[in-house]
């Protein structure tokens, strides 16, 4: 795992876009085509917005993948992530994605999700932009994460930690209100992809940082399994790297 610390959000973001778009062009260039995941929240404001400014990217060869999205929760909810994706990245865009496959959480999830594997496959995704929770928990992975599962997308259960944080980032107006259960992304799918960019921002993540970079790899702290990719940075503000980062 490499680890770049920032000044500022906004230096850390544009850091982290130019890294992924680095694999995207090199994909496009090998290729002619690339893949690749998005994560949202609150950390991927500044990368998410220097991503779609990079240049020398035909986005028209670009297949997205959905990281995670909430059960039951319209589009048209300020806190879906559908909707998210959709005002801060495939509508900025100079043109659009060859594919977004969204997570349509208002279906039968177990059905949506057979539907999404079949859509991502074996296929090679050439960069994961995540982020990690304040539980340490890779997209909606929370723990004690599911490390063995080979499935793509499954449904989880959402811890109360969880569910805290998406209510102190404003997302929702009180905790009754945050879904229970969610359909995300597996560890080990993510794990799959070629390289990772992990945007990391916010004194509220120093410590799920610190345990992921220095501790063992656990499922309780899902995000220590980036331990054992080869192929992942992590990019951190000031603030996230402040309870210790070796």
């Amino acid at each position: 795992m490499n680890i770049e610390i920032f000044e500022s959000k906004l230096k850390m973001g544009e850091a982290a876009a130019e890294r992924g778009a680095k694999a995207i062009r090199s994909a496009l260039a090998e290729q002619r085509q690339a893949r690749i995941i998005l994560a949202t929240g609150a950390s991927q404001f500044e990368m998410l917005s220097a991503l779609v400014d990079q240049p020398d990217i035909d986005w028209s060869q670009v297949e997205c993948f959905h990281l995670d999205e909430y059960v039951g929760l319209s589009m048209t909810h300020p806190a879906s992530f559908r909707k998210y994706l959709k005002e801060r990245f495939v509508d900025q865009l100079p043109c659009p994605p060859a594919s977004f496959h969204f997570i349509d959480a208002e279906k039968e999830e177990r059905s949506e999700c057979e539907r999404l594997n079949l859509l991502i496959g074996d296929s090679q995704v050439d960069v994961a932009f995540i982020g990690i929770g304040e539980n340490g928990h890779l997209a909606f992975n929370d723990p004690p994460a599911d490390f063995e599962t080979q499935q793509a997308y499954l449904v989880v259960n959402l811890d109360e930690a969880c569910r805290q944080q998406q209510l102190g980032e404003g997302w929702f107006e009180s905790l009754d209100a945050v879904p229970k259960t969610a359909i995300s992304m597996s560890v080990s799918r993510i794990l799959k992809s070629k390289e990772i960019v992990c945007t990391v921002p916010d004194q509220r993540k120093a410590e799920a940082v610190a345990k992921t970079v220095n501790g063992s790899v656990t499922n309780r702290v899902p995000a220590s399994i980036l331990q054992n990719h080869s192929a992942t940075t992590l990019f951190l503000d000031h603030a996230a790297a402040s309870a210790g980062v070796n």
